[in-house]
């Protein structure tokens, strides 16, 4: 044998069976990774058939309850800003109306006169109470089936949960209210000599005493107004604008439909032109809290504050 085919021979024997067991060493993650993908792979051969039907059926498109629906913005509103508009004035008078033959059915079922039945409807603490927790409740049933109708999540009108830093966005944006208010007051009587700043707003409750009565008049007054007016117009009819305007026209729209909602048209008084420039300025602050945290929470408080201290000036110290 020559000295060449000895030393090939060698190397057959020794340096190559070293190259392939080199080549074929696995570090030690990698074999763990793999005993790991081999258990799993194994497993998933033994699995339950019940199991592998769940998976299919989590390759299926979930079906999200409408609480849980993703908040969406103004611009995927899928109805028209003009629906909104309707559907807001619609609840508005609609409810008042029903509100008011609901309350009315007791007296007839009681077979009263009908002076008897008015002064019961005008006068008595748990009729004008029945009567706005039913007007303020229509109010919303509206808006409840249309926003199921379209699948939309009530957090999209940001009806989301209330956090602490709404406090003193609500105080901030009650001051706020305030001053704009008596400076937009002033110019108005300045331009305007003849506005009556002094007319009473009609706000029922007249004959209120006692504790109990109190609660009633304050629930109506206080709780009500703001829980369900923020969320008819600052969440539903502000929100649907902006889909269509920009959010200060937006705003000035919704704000101008809000201080009518409080002229007092058929009452038989004169038009509450100082309550529209109330109404008016603290819709714009209310607009300015929703879009500047996403949440009615902030402007529900300022509502609620604003009208505490009007429930307290009335019924409570009397000042009129």
């Amino acid at each position: 044998m020559s000295k060449d085919s000895s030393k090939r021979a060698f190397l057959e024997r020794r340096i190559l069976p070293e190259k392939l067991r080199s080549a074929l060493t696995v570090p030690k993650v990698r074999l763990a990774y793999g005993a790991r993908f081999s258990n799993k792979l194994h497993h998933s051969k033994k699995a339950p058939a019940h199991h592998s039907a769940e998976a299919a059926d989590s390759r299926e498109p979930s079906k999200t309850p409408n609480s849980q629906l993703p908040t969406p913005s103004s611009s995927k509103i899928p109805w028209h800003p003009l629906a909104a508009v309707g559907l807001v004035i619609f609840a508005y008078f609609a409810a008042q109306l029903i509100g008011g033959l609901l309350v009315s059915i007791y007296p007839a079922l009681r077979h009263w006169p009908a002076a008897r039945a008015n002064d019961w409807l005008n006068n008595s603490v748990p009729a004008q109470f029945a009567y706005v927790v039913l007007a303020e409740g229509l109010m919303l049933l509206p808006l409840w089936f249309f926003l199921k109708h379209y699948k939309f999540s009530p957090a999209g009108l940001g009806l989301k949960r209330p956090k602490l830093e709404d406090i003193p966005y609500a105080l901030a944006g009650f001051a706020v209210y305030f001053a704009a208010y008596a400076v937009l007051l002033g110019v108005v009587t300045k331009l305007v000599p003849s506005l009556n700043v002094n007319q009473p707003q009609q706000v029922g409750f007249h004959n209120a005493q006692g504790v109990g009565q109190l609660v009633l008049t304050a629930i109506s007054l206080v709780v009500l107004p703001p829980l369900v007016e923020e969320t008819l117009m600052r969440g539903f009819l502000y929100t649907s604008l902006t889909k269509n305007l920009p959010k200060i026209a937006a705003a000035l729209m919704t704000s101008v439909i809000f201080a009518s909602a409080h002229l007092e048209f058929g009452s038989g008084a004169p038009l509450l032109w100082v309550a529209a420039i109330d109404t008016f300025t603290l819709s714009l602050v209310l607009c300015y809290l929703r879009e500047k945290t996403g949440r009615l929470s902030p402007g529900m408080l300022v509502h609620a504050l604003k009208n505490s201290i009007a429930f307290a000036s009335l019924f409570i110290f009397h000042l009129h």
